[in-house]
């Protein structure tokens, strides 16, 4: 039986009209100008209105080759929903306003098997925008390519809950045509995110905002999970896609120690 969940935020966070929509990620993606890399396995992505990011947005998955890709792990965090775990979809297929995008339920009970996951109820799912956002970009660039989705949305987790999801995900990073899209913003400056760190050598507010964000960057794109975690306790950014960001990195840490065990 198939079951549902709705593009909720479409007609609000971005337009429920299908052909604007398509139009407006296609000019993004060819503005970007980033190709498409069969070397590219996952992506850091915002989940913000599209006014504010869509065009950001597309320098992340215009990496994306649909030739080599079947299967796209979304991994988000929970804004509204508290859980002390990663929670699996219900649902049976995600509505987008450029088509359907099926999940894949063979992955969905192994993960489920393990105990490690609780399901989470659609009206949960459906009150998230993390994953959301990232779907029509999706549906966009794997439009006439077969593709399954696994979401997964990533709770309030231990630094040793963040490692047993990592190492318990590594397995499907072997696969080379499994593809990983993580959501996240990042700082949330100001009274009303209860953040205020301010490196007054860095001069106006913003950027102290971009050099605390660019620290964070380079420090994920060295792959290194522990320094994110110390860089986190450090600072306190704001990052809401800390957790599925940390669940990531600990993927691949498993993953290249692996190789570099095998190769030698």
């Amino acid at each position: 039986m198939e079951r549902t969940r709705r593009a909720v935020h479409a007609g609000s966070w971005y337009t429920d009209n299908a052909r604007q929509l398509g139009e407006e990620l296609d000019r993004w993606l060819r503005a970007c100008g980033q190709s498409k890399s069969p070397d590219v396995r996952g992506v850091i992505a915002p989940h913000a209105g599209y006014s504010y990011s869509g065009h950001c947005a597309a320098f992340a998955f215009a990496n994306i080759d649909p030739q080599r890709t079947s299967r796209v792990f979304l991994l988000g965090p929970s804004h509204h929903y508290y859980t002390p775990r990663c929670a699996l979809s219900k649902a049976t297929v995600y509505k987008t306003p450029l088509g359907d995008l099926p999940i894949d339920l063979e992955v969905n009970d192994e993960l489920k098997a393990s105990g490690k996951f609780e399901v989470m109820d659609l009206q949960v799912d459906e009150a998230e925008h993390s994953m959301e956002m990232h779907l029509p970009y999706l549906a966009k660039v794997f439009q006439g390519w077969p593709v399954k989705i696994v979401p997964i949305l990533v709770g309030a987790l231990s630094p040793e809950s963040e490692a047993m999801y990592g190492r318990l995900l590594a397995k499907y990073v072997d696969d080379p045509r499994n593809f990983f899209s993580v959501s996240s913003d990042f700082c949330h400056w100001g009274s009303r995110f209860n953040y205020v760190y301010y490196d007054r050598k860095q001069g106006a507010i913003y950027k102290s905002i971009e050099t605390l964000d660019r620290k964070g960057m380079e420090i994920i794109e060295s792959g290194d999970a522990d320094s994110f975690k110390d860089y986190l306790l450090e600072y306190d950014n704001t990052i809401c896609g800390r957790h599925p960001i940390s669940v990531f990195l600990h993927e691949w840490e498993v993953y290249f120690f692996k190789r570099i065990a095998i190769e030698g």
